[in-house]
């Protein structure tokens, strides 16, 4: 590593820009986050350079004797973490899970249900642009236009007219938690498996600081970043013992060629972190700051989906006001804050200018950011939403970026088992 510059003096370069921005910048992307520098070490390790295609003891190379002890490792610390009977540790990321449990589990003529992309949902969750949505047949649930959370009512009226082979729940832009109990009750009646794509708020469950859908789910599909805290490019398939057979397969051979066993052992040292107590501290600082930002925001006059969180995330409706998700996130990063435009229930604009911004706590939490620091970026942030003046309040939010990055690690030492 001391040599890379004489090796490769442009990517270097990039490498050393990329460090600057992150550590320069303040990211409040909710699918954001910093690993630990354990984690990052085993990530890009010698482990790279192994072809360990199949699973453990049923490998199609030579020489995988250490790779099986590495990856039967994760399987049981994942199981461990979640309290599932099943683990699969080698998909690349949880849009490959899910497509791999779209492809190993059902049929193209399966009616499945899932929640609207613009109510929270997922693209890989059947939308019509996404491959999930060309191969399978969807119908759709979202929230009610009251408080904008969840109608299970519909949920259920729905599922018994159409019976679906699966019902979807969790997505990418919903601030609530999902009640696993009533959609659990909900597929029981209608003969259907349940099926929690978890990716958001898979580190708030490890950390018992929010509910599990287990023992509830059938399937349950995660990445390892978020709030989960481990490297990207990582997923987690996570299920009861009697699917254990068909999803191993659906991802390999059905989906996956080799794993890459340096992510495994990146994913390993996750799932042993993530049963920590520092990580129980952490989990319960992901919320404490989103409620804290949340109250920030309100304050200064913000409007919220659904009226606030249960999560890391929240959701600001910007349909009131003067301006776009899109003009919101390219002001806000002229200060050095990083977010991302997203579109909310009943949006009246398209998806590139968005009528919404979404937020989350993750990231900064784990650069150490507190309480009360998360309360005053939501004011200075709400401020900038509803004031005509908008260069006064991107430059106090420029110097209070300024004044909080300096010193600031990417990963705080008070995480540090």
């Amino acid at each position: 590593m001391n040599n890379i510059e004489n090796v490769d003096s442009e990517v270097t370069n990039l490498l050393a820009l990329e460090q600057h921005r992150q550590q320069s910048q303040l990211s409040l992307i909710a699918s954001e986050n910093y690993s630990s520098p354990a984690i990052r070490a085993f990530e890009g390790s010698i482990f790279a350079d192994k072809n360990a295609e199949g699973y453990p003891g049923k490998r199609c190379v030579a020489g995988c004797e250490i790779a099986d002890r590495l990856e039967n490792l994760a399987i049981e610390r994942a199981k461990a973490a979640f309290g599932c009977e099943h683990a699969n540790v080698q998909v690349m990321s949880a849009t490959i899970a899910n497509i791999a449990i779209l492809n190993g589990l059902f049929k193209s003529s399966d009616q499945l249900m899932a929640m609207r992309l613009q109510d929270g949902g997922h693209l890989s969750h059947g939308a019509p642009f996404h491959v999930s949505g060309r191969s399978f047949r969807w119908s759709f649930y979202g929230v009610s236009k009251v408080d904008k959370q969840l109608d299970y009512d519909e949920v259920r009226s729905i599922a018994l007219k159409v019976r679906p082979a699966a019902i979807v729940c969790g997505g990418s832009s919903y601030p609530r938690l999902v009640d696993y109990e009533k959609m659990h009750v909900i597929s029981q009646e209608t003969g259907a498996l349940l099926w929690v794509d978890l990716a958001h708020t898979a580190g708030l469950v490890v950390g018992r600081a929010i509910p599990s859908p287990f023992p509830y789910a059938d399937v349950v599909t995660t990445s390892t970043h978020k709030t989960l805290r481990g490297p990207r490019g990582g997923g987690l398939i996570l299920c009861k013992e009697s699917l254990a057979e068909k999803v191993d397969r659906a991802v390999f051979p059905g989906f996956q060629g080799a794993p890459k066993m340096d992510l495994i052992a990146a994913r390993a040292a996750l799932l042993a972190e993530v049963q920590q107590p520092r990580f129980r501290d952490y989990a319960c600082s992901v919320l404490t700051n989103a409620k804290a930002l949340e109250r920030g925001l309100k304050d200064a006059g913000a409007e919220l989906v659904s009226g606030g969180s249960s999560s890391h995330l929240l959701l600001i409706d910007l349909l009131k006001c003067d301006t776009t998700g899109a003009e919101i996130e390219k002001a806000l990063l002229q200060s050095g804050v990083a977010t991302n435009k997203n579109p909310i229930p009943f949006d009246t604009l398209p998806p590139s200018k968005a009528g919404g911004l979404r937020i989350g706590s993750a990231a900064l939490t784990t650069r150490g950011f507190d309480e009360a620091q998360f309360f005053n970026l939501g004011i200075l942030i709400g401020n900038i939403i509803a004031s005509h003046d908008k260069n006064k309040g991107l430059q106090t939010l420029t110097a209070f970026v300024r004044a909080s990055v300096e010193g600031l690690p990417l990963f705080n030492h008070k995480w540090v088992s």
